[in-house]
């Protein structure tokens, strides 16, 4: 491979949502057990489509399910559970059966571990982190979670470390409530702290403010342990057996987003490999870009897409360093629907890193 791009022990396909990096990552880890080596594919909510090619269902998030692929190399598949990794960490770091029942009975743990931003960006590099340790594979390709900003994934380690050393953090560690449930710094005041206290009632509800301080007295005695793993995935991170391959879409205005992320990734310590331009539209011979899109003249439409595509892309080779590997895949009819799809997608990017 071009670049010095040699696929690594540990490998994570980034970029925006919609540029196919799911089927990437799927294609990554058929090929690297077609090399021989054992490998497990992670990814996150992929297609319906994409879980039949890999003969995997929903017992997928509970374990790493075999792929019957025929190859060498052992190939797995897991679909990531962001849920149920958050729930191993509670019931690893609490110091006790009792404590880590509190905090997974807790409805506002509930509402954290499933919706509160950066926690399923967090988890993804948690679940590499647990498969990466355990070292029951060679290879290891990791598809990232589907999100609008593709730097959500990058920092999500250094936000779990500035929250739990923040000092919202602290003041929500303080006990609010006493024993009947009511907020104690209210009930110095008389009659202007009750009606204090219906007013947060009706603002914001005090049985979520309670659930809330019930939560952090009891995760209190976790954070330690959240905090040295938090670094230790970091450092996975960064590692040099980890390697980014960044996908992108052909579009020209997609460039400065691109050139933005790679360079984040670099200066931060992490090692970019291939950039992958995915879903080009082909050129049409002997036809014209349009000066303007007739929406009923199918073939104006696609010869000015694929003109698009095409100057973006030389745009995008005249601003990249040349020793930077880049590749570009061509729109296919259809998305691959079985193994033979896979293999073939991998062909294309193989050749595509090498030319």
């Amino acid at each position: 491979m071009k670049g010095g791009s040699e696929l690594a022990p540990l490998v994570i396909v980034v970029g925006g949502g919609g540029v196919g990096k799911t089927t990437l990552a799927a294609a990554l880890g058929l090929r690297s057990a077609q090399d021989g080596t054992d490998t497990l594919v992670m990814t996150f909510d992929p297609s319906m489509r994409l879980k039949d090619t890999l003969g995997v269902g929903d017992s997928a998030r509970d374990r790493e399910v075999e792929v019957a692929s025929g190859t060498p190399g052992r190939l797995d598949a897991s679909l990531l559970d962001a849920g149920a990794t958050f729930n191993r960490l509670v019931e690893r770091y609490a110091p006790d059966p009792a404590a880590a029942e509190r905090i997974l009975s807790n409805r506002y743990y509930n509402h954290l571990s499933g919706g509160l931003s950066g926690i399923l960006e967090y988890m993804a590099v948690e679940r590499l982190f647990e498969v990466a340790s355990a070292g029951r594979y060679a290879r290891v390709v990791l598809d990232t979670p589907p999100t609008r900003e593709a730097l959500d994934f990058l920092e999500a380690p250094n936000r779990i470390v500035d929250f739990l050393d923040s000092g919202v953090l602290k003041v929500a560690l303080k006990d609010w409530f006493d024993a009947d449930g009511h907020l104690k710094p209210a009930r110095r005041f008389g009659a202007v702290g009750r009606r204090f206290e219906r007013f947060l009632d009706e603002l914001i509800g005090l049985d979520l403010l309670r659930d809330m301080a019930e939560f952090f007295q009891a995760f209190g005695p976790l954070f330690e342990g959240f905090r040295e793993r938090a670094e230790s995935v970091r450092g996975l991170l960064r590692s040099r057996d980890t390697l980014f391959v960044l996908v992108t879409g052909p579009a020209e205005e997609e460039i400065p987003d691109l050139l933005f992320f790679a360079r984040r990734l670099v200066e931060s310590g992490h090692r970019l490999g291939p950039i992958v331009v995915n879903r080009v539209h082909p050129r049409l011979e002997g036809a014209r870009r349009p000066a303007k899109i007739d929406r009923a003249d199918g073939v104006g439409l696609l010869a000015w897409m694929g003109e698009r595509d095409h100057q973006g892309l030389s745009s995008l080779r005249g601003l990249l360093d040349p020793r930077q590997a880049l590749a570009a895949l061509p729109l296919l009819s259809e998305a691959p629907t079985d193994l033979e799809g896979l293999s073939a997608l991998a062909d294309r990017l193989m050749r595509a890193l090498e030319s």
